[in-house]
C-alpha cells in the first residue's frame, strides 16, 4: 500500500471558482469557443515566436493563434517556458510537461495540421467526468488523442513557472523510456481516491525502469499515476482533468498555494 495523503479540497467548490475566475478573463461570446476539432480557423503548422501569456490563457486569443490545432498549443506549452500553469482544485498551480517521445509525436501531428485525426481532443464542457466519454472503462488503455497516459508530480526541482508541481504526459502507444512503468500499468486504478493507491518516487522507478526521474525532476519529487483528458467550460477554459475528477483549468500562476499532498517526508526522508 501507498503513502496516505491528504484528500485535496472538495472539488466542486474548486472548480467553481476556477471557472468564475476563468469567466473574468474569458466572457461568453461566440467567438470565444475553446479549440476545437470544428474550428474553420486556418491551420498554422509553423508559428512564429514564442506564445504569448493571453494566447495561452484567453480563449479568443488561443483561438486565433491554434485553431483546432491542439497538439501545437501542448507543444508550445511545453517548449517555451515559462509555459501554462494549470489551476487545480481552486489555487494548486500545476505545470505541464510533455516526455521527449510524447513532444515528438504530438509535433509531428501538429505539423500535420487540424486535419490529422490524431489530433488531440477537447471534449465539451458537458464532459465533466472521464466515466461520461464514449467508450470509457476502468482499465489502463489510452490512445494519446482522447485520453494520456499521465502523472501529477509534486516536490519537483526547477520546475516552470515557479511551481513545485506539474502534469508530466507520456506517450502510451510506442516506445518511451518515460511513459508508464509496467507497475504503474499494472497497479493503476485512477477511479478510486488518492488514499486507496500507491505513490512513488525516484528510488521506486529505479526497480521500475524510468531510471532518469530523478535527474529530470529531482532528488525530492514523488507522483501518482493517472489518466487525462482535455475539455472546455462554458467561457471556453481549457481544462485538464484527470480520472478521479480532480482537474485544472489554464490559467497564469498564483502565489503558491498550500500542497495538500504533503511533502516528499511521505517516503520516509
Amino acid at each position: 500500500a501507498g503513502p496516505r495523503v491528504a484528500l485535496l479540497p472538495h472539488r466542486a467548490r474548486a472548480r467553481a471558482r476556477a471557472t468564475r475566475a476563468s469567466a473574468s478573463s474569458n466572457p461568453p461570446a461566440a467567438s470565444s469557443a475553446a479549440i476545437t476539432s470544428t474550428s474553420t480557423t486556418p491551420s498554422n503548422t509553423m508559428l512564429p515566436g514564442a506564445p504569448t501569456p493571453t494566447q495561452l490563457y484567453a480563449a479568443d486569443a488561443r483561438q486565433t493563434r491554434y485553431g483546432a490545432n491542439v497538439a501545437r498549443y501542448l507543444v508550445d506549452i511545453h517548449d517555451h517556458p515559462p509555459g501554462a500553469t494549470f489551476n487545480f482544485c481552486g489555487g494548486m498551480m500545476f505545470g505541464l510537461v510533455l516526455s521527449d517521445a510524447l513532444r515528438s509525436h504530438l509535433a509531428t501531428v501538429a505539423a500535420n495540421g487540424e486535419c490529422d485525426p490524431a489530433q488531440p481532443v477537447v471534449q465539451p464542457h458537458t464532459a465533466h467526468r472521464m466515466a461520461s466519454l464514449p467508450g470509457y472503462a476502468r482499465d489502463a488503455s489510452a490512445d494519446d488523442a482522447t485520453i494520456f497516459h499521465g502523472r501529477e508530480i509534486r516536490g519537483v526541482t526547477g520546475a516552470r513557472g515557479g511551481v513545485s508541481m506539474v502534469i508530466h504526459l507520456s506517450l502510451a502507444n510506442g516506445e518511451d523510456p518515460e511513459g508508464w512503468t509496467s507497475g504503474e500499468r499494472e497497479d493503476y486504478a485512477g477511479w478510486l481516491s488518492d488514499r486507496q493507491r500507491r505513490w512513488r518516487d525516484g528510488n521506486v522507478f529505479a526497480e521500475e525502469g524510468f531510471a532518469g526521474f530523478k535527474q529530470k525532476f529531482g532528488e525530492d519529487a514523488f507522483t501518482l499515476h493517472h489518466r487525462f483528458y482535455l475539455h472546455r467550460d462554458m467561457q471556453g477554459g481549457f481544462w485538464l482533468s484527470a480520472e478521479d475528477g480532480c482537474e485544472g483549468v489554464a490559467e497564469e500562476a498564483k502565489p503558491r498555494g498550500r500542497d495538500f499532498g504533503g511533502g516528499a517526508s511521505i517516503f520516509g526522508r
